[in-house]
């Protein structure tokens, strides 16, 4: 026998009511995010580069999701510690990392660095790169890379190349260049770029590997030459200097790369929802002007494609790393 309950339109309205109600809280739950402000940890200090697109990213971004995104410098351990702040923080999409090639380099650099940039994160998206380029004293007696191996091969241990610090990505540049060209050059490591890049100017040290809007003034100013950008394509703000790639070495492409990550498990709808509104922050003009100015080339993609890149980069850097002696216990 079927039976057909009956319920009292006075004792269903209000069930009715309740349910719709929870129904309308789950929905709002998942519309909600973000409500209430996202912290975008950066591990270097104010003032640099990382930091300096990391503020113009927060503002952005902040605009996007209609919620303020406050950047939190956390330096030390070569960016370290706030890799592993935010490795450990509650997967919520209420932390970030503004991450760099640094930390990709820092895996095999660092005997513990505390994280797995392939496991403790969630790819968010690439920011962009800046291109560094080979720079010597006008002093030294080279126009071209070529000339430059030339004379390094002619003078073996008489050449220097200087970087910001042991391990760091100008160091790594340099000891890819000295592989692959298989030259006798002697790293002088300095506490910064920039009195590194002074010793250049000075004849102190005959080359080094730096951004380019670091030194691009010294190459306009006659006291720094360029002899190629590590792109594989020449650049706008630098269009008659050659590719390391036109010099003679086809596979060396080095840039700064720089992007955002998140707690691992971080659930895929936020990761969707800070990637939608990263994109259309790229997307836009003014913005691009903005990183244009910094020298920076955006680079829009997917989370899939830049925990791709992350991994191979990791990778990539790996044995160059080894090969170099730096270590960092």
């Amino acid at each position: 026998m079927t039976w057909v309950g009956s319920i009292s339109r006075s004792s269903w309205r209000p069930a009715l009511g309740i349910a719709l109600g929870l129904a309308g809280s789950v929905n709002l739950a998942h519309a909600a995010y973000p409500d209430r402000p996202i912290t975008l940890e950066v591990g270097f200090a104010a003032g640099g580069p990382t930091d300096a697109m990391a503020r113009v990213i927060a503002t952005e971004m902040g605009a996007e999701l209609k919620q303020s995104v406050v950047v939190d410098n956390k330096p030390g351990a070569g960016s370290n510690i706030a890799a592993v702040q935010v490795a450990r923080a509650k997967p919520d999409g209420y932390t970030l990392l503004m991450v760099a090639v640094t930390s990709a380099i820092n895996q095999t650099l660092y005997a513990k660095p505390g994280f797995n940039l392939s496991t403790d994160f969630e790819a968010v998206g690439l920011v962009g790169t800046i291109p560094s380029m080979l720079v010597v004293n006008p002093q030294l007696p080279v126009n071209s890379v070529q000339e430059l191996v030339t004379y390094a091969k002619a003078n073996p241990g008489k050449l220097t190349f200087g970087s910001s610090g042991n391990g760091t990505s100008i160091h790594i540049a340099g000891e890819l260049f000295k592989s692959a060209a298989n030259i006798d050059v002697t790293h002088v490591p300095y506490r910064g770029s920039a009195p590194a890049g002074a010793a250049v100017v000075a004849g102190q040290i005959s080359c080094m590997f730096d951004n380019v809007p670091t030194v691009a003034p010294f190459v306009q100013a006659g006291r720094m030459r360029a002899l190629a950008v590590t792109t594989k394509e020449r650049i706008a703000t630098a269009p008659a200097v050659p590719t390391m790639a036109e010099s003679g070495f086809p596979d060396f492409d080095v840039s700064s790369w720089y992007g955002l990550i998140a707690p691992a498990k971080t659930p895929p709808e936020v990761i969707a929802t800070l990637n939608n509104a990263l994109q259309k922050v790229l997307s836009r003009p003014e913005f691009l002007e903005r990183m244009k100015g910094m020298g920076v080339i955006v680079k829009q993609g997917t989370p899939d494609s830049f925990g791709k890149f992350m991994k191979s980069e990791t990778e990539r850097w790996a044995p160059i790393v080894k090969a170099s002696g730096a270590k960092i216990d």
